[in-house]
């Protein structure tokens, strides 16, 4: 399935990229899986990305967690949590 990856604020400057399409397996259901596939890049990927940091995932413009179902074309996007003032 291929889907579209957005990535913002510390997490597109940690990983050196604003966005990537890619092809996901077919084990990779969710937007969390997502999280986990990435990972496997191994580096900063790992890192960034780590179970336990904090990170906000949104799919198609909404906020989610990790266990929202991926569809084709979808927009999976990722950044760390933002407080106002």
């Amino acid at each position: 399935m291929k889907i579209q990856l957005k990535y913002f604020a510390s997490v597109r400057e940690a990983l050196g990229t604003a966005d990537e399409a890619v092809d996901v397996p077919d084990a990779v259901a969710t937007v969390g899986d997502v999280r986990v596939w990435l990972r496997v890049r191994g580096g900063i990927w790992a890192e960034t990305l780590a179970e336990g940091r904090a990170l906000r995932m949104a799919c198609n413009h909404v906020m989610t967690d990790a266990g929202t179902r991926l569809t084709e074309g979808c927009e999976v996007a990722f950044f760390p949590p933002v407080t106002g003032g």
